[in-house]
């Protein structure tokens, strides 16, 4: 925990502020290892504060040996002046990204003379390259989340309402361990496996269905995300046809990632195939997405991110096509990436259209 705060503070003194104010509960997290749902932290050049209410205060010195804990009651800006006028703080720097509206200016009325300047992205930056502890916790939530769906698998069939598959595959994934599900999950059968992120519904599966499942497991904080398309029944030669593209595009993105190659190569990996194949329309997002405390962290697998993958960054690899009104199919794993590679935490097989009756 020290490093990151170390290595925090030479970022935010390099954009030129005097101290940080973190509000961000992932961010928070990640630099103190609290746990609490309420609070924020104070880091200057040379101390760092907590402060929280008193239902946490105990909690907080538990868990953040590497902070003064400060009570708040009521307004907690009112306490913050008073440590940084003790600190002799004048240019603070704040997340933007997360602060209200309201909230700035409660801030800039409170602060008096204190400049106020956003400094958005120094933490993430952090977080986008994850430690071996860090590591360890995704792969545990990627092995959370392939247990889950094995025994899920015998659930999806002909008469069974998505909600209800989904239901049961968030139950087996806490009963494993899992501290809960990582995002809202999708199950998306028939035409609805043509909607990207077709969250479950109360249709009833069918005989010949695509049934496509995006979902993930929190462990310790971290996330896994991981996306498979099944079909009830013997599959119809353009289904086959249409995974085995998805699937041959996610292997040629996969087979390029590695440290120090741009994002949007990655993504411009996966997308010439299903171009070439005249699907490029059908599939409209990015190839993928950093994940760790947040279900999306940097760096973006886009056409528009220029910038270069770094060894330790867990990223997803997820391209699909969506053809509204008869289908679609997404192929995800999580990723560590590597120097010279990559290695693929997803254990779920994925070779083949898996069929199901």
């Amino acid at each position: 925990m020290k490093e990151r705060i170390e290595k925090l503070r030479e970022r935010f003194a390099g954009a030129g502020v005097e101290a940080l104010y973190i509000t961000n509960p992932e961010n928070r997290f990640y630099l103190s290892g609290f746990t609490g749902t309420a609070g924020s932290l104070l880091l200057g050049l040379n101390n760092s504060y907590l402060f929280t209410d008193f239902r946490y205060t105990g909690q907080a010195a538990r868990e953040c040996p590497d902070y003064q804990v400060i009570e708040t009651s009521g307004e907690s800006s009112e306490v913050l002046r008073e440590y940084l006028t003790g600190e002799g703080i004048s240019l603070l720097g704040l997340e933007g990204d997360y602060l209200t509206y309201n909230q700035f200016q409660t801030l800039k009325e409170k602060l008096g003379g204190v400049e106020l300047k956003t400094v958005d992205g120094l933490v993430e930056e952090l977080r986008a390259r994850k430690d071996k502890d860090e590591t360890a916790f995704i792969e545990e939530a990627v092995r959370l989340a392939d247990e889950a769906f094995k025994e899920v698998l015998p659930l999806i069939r002909p008469g069974v309402p998505e909600r209800e598959v989904a239901l049961q595959l968030e139950y087996f994934m806490r009963r494993l361990g899992a501290e809960g599900a990582a995002f809202k999950t999708i199950v998306a059968s028939g035409y609805r496996s043509a909607l990207p992120h077709g969250v479950a519904s109360s249709r009833i599966m069918a005989p010949g269905d695509f049934v496509t499942l995006d979902f993930g497991a929190v462990y310790n904080g971290y996330h896994s995300d991981i996306t498979r398309t099944v079909v009830l029944g013997r599959p119809e030669k353009k289904q086959e046809e249409i995974y085995q593209l998805v699937l041959e595009a996610q292997m040629s993105a996969i087979e390029s990632l590695r440290a120090g190659i741009k994002a949007s190569d990655v993504d411009g990996a996966a997308r010439r195939i299903i171009e070439q194949a005249g699907y490029g329309k059908q599939f409209g997002h990015g190839t993928g997405h950093g994940v760790g405390l947040s279900i999306h962290e940097k760096p973006r697998l886009s056409a528009k991110d220029q910038s270069l993958l770094e060894e330790g960054m867990v990223v997803t690899i997820e391209p699909g096509i969506y053809l509204p009104g008869w289908g679609g199919v997404r192929i995800e794993d999580t990723v560590l990436v590597l120097n010279g590679g990559c290695r693929v935490l997803t254990r779920t097989p994925k070779e083949n259209l898996l069929s199901l009756s």
